[in-house]
């Protein structure tokens, strides 16, 4: 299908549902609701999907992202994961669903424990996270196409639900973001709880990245910091103590990495968070691509293939490389006359996606660039025993009219 390929090629970004065009406006994603049983009320949902399935490759799934605070961080975070999910050859980190879950009652639902000083409702964090685990997931992986990895992201009380989640349900995501957390909650009471379950418990296969932003009061410096005692200084200093304590306990097979973002406040420290979080938990994605790489490689097809059954380990389920991004690959090799490229990349498709039609089909066409017409009608033929394409049938009409 190689012309169509090379249109939708040239389609790109608006060819799918996200950023379809219309009325001249481009939607990003869509509104789902959930009503939950258990915190009793309706709750809307953000979600934002990766490039529309075309009827050319196989269908894909892929991992999800669930972030709180979802009306102020969905967009940032979609476009982000977009960007890093897109670089032409070689990607940063995996597509991925990202559900926004925006708040009712905020305080309600992202504090872990009651804190009686407070005038409003608190410590409903356990209800929340139960809505989360035994309501939302299963309607997101009944109506979307999901993978099982997951990942959790939550800003200030967002990040002290992120802390709670990982402590008190930590097998329910794979990687959590906690970007500077409210661990000054209930006079540092659920703190003390963290640190306890962070030295106790073992957490081997999760990961954690903790951002912390400057929000120390004028005059006041790290190396003073843990002695202070004014309030000013109590989210930042609480924050540093629990990044102490983690990285005094690595016996816990936490995979643990922070950074003080020096010249970002509070409100401004979500942004480069969360992208230096992606860095870090998907540090194994990118393959590692050589200037012999891009010359006729035979060899290219088995790097990505092992590479790919590395990501399955860190994963905990198959992962095989992109049918799509093979194929362009494929053909761009193709394009050049460096075949012996082209067709370790078309097998590599051929091996991992045997129910596709368009592999046979584009290893047909390898064929038929290479005048191996014989071959080229092998593989049109299974082509149209998955799909009969009137295009598909014309080129092997050709060839055996030849």
């Amino acid at each position: 299908m190689k012309k169509l390929f090379l249109l939708l090629l040239t389609i790109g970004l608006f060819s799918n549902d996200n950023y379809a065009q219309t009325d001249n406006q481009i939607v990003l994603g869509k509104i789902d609701k959930v009503y939950s049983k258990i915190l009793h009320e309706e709750r809307s949902i953000l979600i934002y999907t990766p490039t529309k399935d075309t009827d050319i490759f196989t269908k894909k799934k892929y991992p999800v992202v669930y972030l709180l605070d979802g009306d102020a961080h969905f967009y940032s975070v979609v476009g982000m994961i977009h960007q890093l999910s897109s670089v032409n050859g070689n990607t940063i980190c995996p597509e991925m669903i990202v559900v926004g879950i925006p708040n009712t009652d905020r305080r309600r639902d992202l504090t872990p424990i009651q804190d009686n000083t407070s005038s409003k409702p608190t410590g409903g964090g356990e209800n929340f996270m139960a809505f989360i685990e035994k309501e939302l997931i299963p309607h997101i992986d009944s109506v979307y196409p999901t993978q099982p990895y997951k990942m959790l992201i939550g800003h200030s009380f967002g990040g002290l639900t992120v802390m709670n989640a990982l402590i008190n349900h930590t097998h329910l995501f794979n990687a959590y973001v906690a970007i500077d957390p409210s661990m000054w909650w209930a006079q540092m009471r659920f703190l003390k709880t963290t640190k306890k379950a962070l030295t106790a418990n073992k957490y081997a296969g999760v990961s954690l990245y903790l951002g912390i932003a400057n929000t120390m009061s004028d005059g006041m410096t790290l190396a003073r910091l843990a002695k202070d005692k004014l309030p000013d200084n109590n989210h930042i200093r609480a924050i540093f103590e629990l990044n102490n304590h983690l990285k005094a306990n690595k016996q816990n097979q936490l995979n643990y990495k922070s950074k003080y973002y020096h010249t970002d406040d509070h409100s401004s420290v979500p942004l480069i968070t969360e992208y230096d979080a992606l860095r870090f938990i998907f540090s194994y994605y990118p393959v590692k691509l050589t200037t012999k790489d891009y010359d006729d490689n035979p060899l290219l097809a088995d790097k990505y293939q092992k590479h790919y059954e590395l990501i399955s380990k860190q994963f905990g389920y198959q992962v095989k490389p992109d049918e799509e991004s093979i194929n362009n690959m494929a053909y761009q090799a193709l394009g050049s006359n460096q075949f012996k490229k082209a067709e370790g990349l078309f097998k590599l498709n051929v091996a991992n996606y045997p129910e596709s039609f368009n592999v046979y089909d584009s290893y047909g066409d390898y064929f038929v660039a290479k005048k191996d017409t014989a071959n080229a009608i092998i593989q049109f033929k299974k082509t149209l025993t998955l799909k009969d394409h009137p295009d598909i049938r014309k080129k092997l009409e050709e060839l055996t009219k030849k």
